[in-house]
């Protein structure tokens, strides 16, 4: 449960300040990426809460 509460926390915060960063910047290849990147972000979160820090889930 700490794991799912401190992660969403940093998560929050993390697209807080990635979110502020796209809007001062507007440059459409820096908004895709960062997309990406916090795609991928909720893609790792998840599979860490499902399947433990060492992986797994094959």
């Amino acid at each position: 449960m700490m794991m799912l509460v401190t992660g969403i926390i940093g998560m929050a915060m993390m697209v807080g300040f990635l979110g502020f960063l796209v809007w001062w910047i507007k440059d459409l290849p820096f908004s895709i990426i960062v997309v990406v990147v916090v795609l991928l972000m909720l893609y790792d979160f998840v599979r860490t809460l499902r399947y433990g820090e060492s992986g797994g889930g094959r």
